[in-house]
């Protein structure tokens, strides 16, 4: 219920326990008499409290996204389902009318988490895109801080009974994103990217012309001008809480002695609002001259940066003593693609901090 702590809203959770710790055959089948109880429980309000059906919002999890698409379905002009992670089995695939689909509301958001599948690697989410914006974050299939699902197909009924044990860290994680998303919603961006190598790649770096969606709470934000996205949205996350993430695309200018040395480069941002951790930058030979770049997910909103922090150190003990710096930083930002310079000025010797400030205008 987290939702009424940042709106002015009436939430109502759907309890289903007993119908959904089954056998995963009959809590499949038990979703649809939960979808029409839904249903019948939004008609009940917009009889009797004056109620609009383009004032709902199911948010369901799991078998619960598709009984959310179900009461979407029975429920004209809904306005939004959100899905996590909408479970795989019996419903990959399948017909649009028994699973959830961009027909059930006017907007549909979709977040994918355990997306591996079924058969071969237990995932329980699905990886097909059924929604208007479907997102797919950390490629949607193994999440920063999860292990990878242990068992075999045979095991579905046991795990959803609750009688062999199971992680379930990744299918999971797709509300736990959701939740974190009311109180960090630009954590939360999702770039358009035809697949997660491409994304990983920093080929789908920056937002260009405001065409990134906040995956979570926020996602409706973001107006689909074709109708339906054709597009999946990537995006990285943390391991643990706080998950949210600030991408920049950081390039360094190195400079220093002549000669090759073997060594580490750090770089950290200070901003108006905070500052980040360190991030390596480079491991290997150290050739001033050349540019190194970066594509980092910052911890922290830092806000505005005022500040990129520099500093290296050798790989193995060197009695010449050089100092190195970075001549120039180009620091992108990922939400806008806005472009900062940063200026050095003063070489540093080894483990000291280079304080590397904006170019003078």
């Amino acid at each position: 219920m987290a939702m009424v702590k940042w709106e002015s809203v009436n939430c109502i959770a759907v309890e289903w326990t007993k119908g959904v710790k089954t056998r995963y055959a009959q809590a499949a089948n038990n979703a649809r008499v939960v979808a029409a109880q839904v249903a019948s429980m939004i008609t009940f309000l917009m009889a009797n409290y004056n109620q609009k059906a383009d004032k709902f919002h199911i948010i369901g999890h799991s078998i619960g996204a598709h009984a959310a698409g179900d009461a979407g379905s029975r429920t004209a002009g809904l306005a939004r389902i959100t899905g996590l992670d909408p479970a795989e089995p019996y419903f990959q695939d399948s017909d649009a009318s028994v699973r959830l689909d961009t027909s059930d509301a006017a907007f549909v958001d979709v977040i994918h988490t355990d997306g591996l599948p079924f058969n071969s690697k237990l995932g329980l989410g699905m990886s097909q895109p059924v929604g208007h914006i479907d997102f797919y974050p950390n490629g949607g299939e193994l999440m920063p801080g999860c292990k990878a699902n242990k068992g075999r197909p045979t095991d579905l009924d046991a795990i959803w009974e609750g009688t062999k044990k199971f992680d379930g860290c990744n299918h999971a994680r797709a509300h736990q994103y959701y939740s974190e998303s009311m109180a960090k919603p630009q954590g939360f961006l999702g770039f358009p990217c035809s697949d997660k190598d491409s994304f990983a790649a920093g080929k789908c770096f920056p937002c260009e012309n405001g065409q990134c969606p906040l995956m979570g709470h926020d996602a409706d934000r973001f107006t689909v001008t074709d109708g339906v996205s054709k597009t999946k949205y990537f995006l990285n996350t943390g391991s643990s809480t706080p998950f949210s993430r600030y991408s920049y695309r950081v390039t360094v200018s190195l400079d220093g002695p002549s000669w090759p040395n073997p060594g580490f480069m750090y770089v950290a941002l200070t901003g108006r609002k905070d500052t980040t951790n360190e991030f390596q930058l480079h491991v290997g030979i150290l050739k001033p001259g050349r540019t190194y770049q970066l594509l980092l997910d910052a911890e922290v909103d830092v806000g505005d940066v005022t500040e990129v922090k520099f500093r290296w150190k050798n790989h193995i003990f060197n009695p010449l003593k050089p100092k190195y710096g970075a001549s120039k930083v180009e620091l992108h930002r990922g939400r806008d693609n806005k472009i900062v310079s940063f200026c050095g000025t003063q070489n540093v010797k080894e483990n000291a901090v280079q304080s590397v400030l904006p170019c003078p205008v």
